[in-house]
């Protein structure tokens, strides 16, 4: 019998998972090690070879660390469950003007839910992963993500969708470390290789970070189809014309191809009509926004008026701000306007380093 439990950690054969079965394994649980298959390039058309979670060398690093120290692994095909919700989702969401977040989604809809499933299976108690972030049990009985010690590598963002069933059984070594420690242990396990791995920070079915290549791919005549709308200002004077709305994001300023004879940023995308709004760096300040979708975490629901941090996109510093309940969904006030604002993207609520909550932000209203 283990000291700990039995224990189903998902492991990609990079350091921060590999070392997290390690740290298990050596603390006295009974480690299973799976590796989850999400996406196969061939069947995209495209020309990149497997990266990251969907390497085939990954998959055999995670094996023999498995192997290597005693306990057993197995490789989880969930292509189906991933291709069909998140990428879906991912093109979907470009379509209607936004910008996704697809590790957010998949993680609280395919990666944790197919853990879960999986454990149940194996008479798991807990689930593991190598996210920097930290999960505890709140006094009022909830269990609460909080950020990672390591300010650089916190995780925490890309959580906040986690329901409380599945936290309650969630493990999180990685968030009392910072990332060098985390180096050091690898080095010490005997992986010096690994301990010297560069990070991917690619979507893992966008390889080459050409997420508008890949709608191209994805969605017949779609380029044909929005090519050619117009540029505007926000008072609705046309400037010029575009390659197609789904091709740009909130905050955008490379690449737009147009020369107005000073910098000028997409402010916004309205895809009823093809149109990409420009404006100055100032036009993208914003003083509220709405969020939907909110799933809650230290609390089960938010105190009105509640004073928050709240970030915006993961690498966001977060900006204080007042949150209020409307009908299902969040209004958020920022003492402050912020800058670049993207519908589809993540809102995350902190207390201190605690996770209250978080949600997708939503469209504004349409100016034009």
């Amino acid at each position: 019998m283990s000291k700990h439990g039995k224990v189903l950690v998902a492991m990609s054969g990079g350091i921060d998972s590999t070392v997290t079965a390690l740290m298990l394994h050596e603390q006295g649980y009974e480690v299973v090690g799976i590796t989850m298959k999400t996406w196969d390039y061939a069947s995209a058309g495209s020309s990149k070879k497997e990266t990251g979670c969907c390497n085939l060398d990954s998959f055999n690093d995670a094996r023999a660390a498995a192997v290597h120290h005693g306990f057993p692994h197995f490789v989880l095909d969930i292509r189906d469950e991933f291709g069909d919700f998140v990428v879906n989702n991912f093109v979907e969401e470009y379509i209607a003007g936004r910008t996704p977040n697809p590790c957010v989604l998949c993680n609280t809809h395919i990666k944790w839910r197919a853990l879960m499933k999986r454990a149940d299976a194996m008479d798991c108690e807990f689930i593991a992963t190598g996210h920097y972030a930290q999960i505890r049990r709140h006094d009022n009985d909830r269990y609460v993500i909080s950020r990672g010690i390591d300010e650089t590598k916190d995780q925490s963002y890309v959580l906040w969708g986690i329901q409380q069933d599945v936290l309650a059984r969630t493990i999180l070594p990685l968030g009392e470390y910072r990332k060098t420690a985390i180096r050091q242990m690898a080095f010490d396990f005997g992986y010096p290789e690994l301990a010297k791995k560069a990070e991917s920070y690619e979507i893992c079915f966008v390889p080459d970070n050409d997420y508008r290549g890949f709608l191209k791919r994805k969605v017949d005549g779609l380029e044909e189809r929005v090519n050619g709308g117009n540029f505007v200002l926000a008072d609705g004077t046309i400037v010029g014309h575009h390659k197609g709305y789904p091709f740009y994001t909130v905050g955008q300023r490379k690449g737009l191809d147009i020369a107005l004879g000073r910098p000028v940023f997409v402010t916004e995308i309205i895809p009823e009509t093809n149109t990409v709004v420009l404006g100055n760096e100032d036009e993208l300040q914003k003083s509220d926004m709405l969020v939907s979708g909110i799933n809650m975490g230290k609390y089960d629901t938010i105190p009105e008026g509640m004073e928050a941090i709240t970030k915006i996109r993961y690498k966001d510093k977060g900006a204080l701000s007042n949150l209020y309940n409307e009908n299902g969904k969040v209004r958020v006030n920022f003492y402050e306007s912020v800058k670049g604002i993207a519908p589809g993207q993540s809102a995350v609520f902190y207390e201190g380093d605690d996770v209250v909550g978080g949600g997708i932000i939503q469209r504004g209203q349409i100016t034009l």
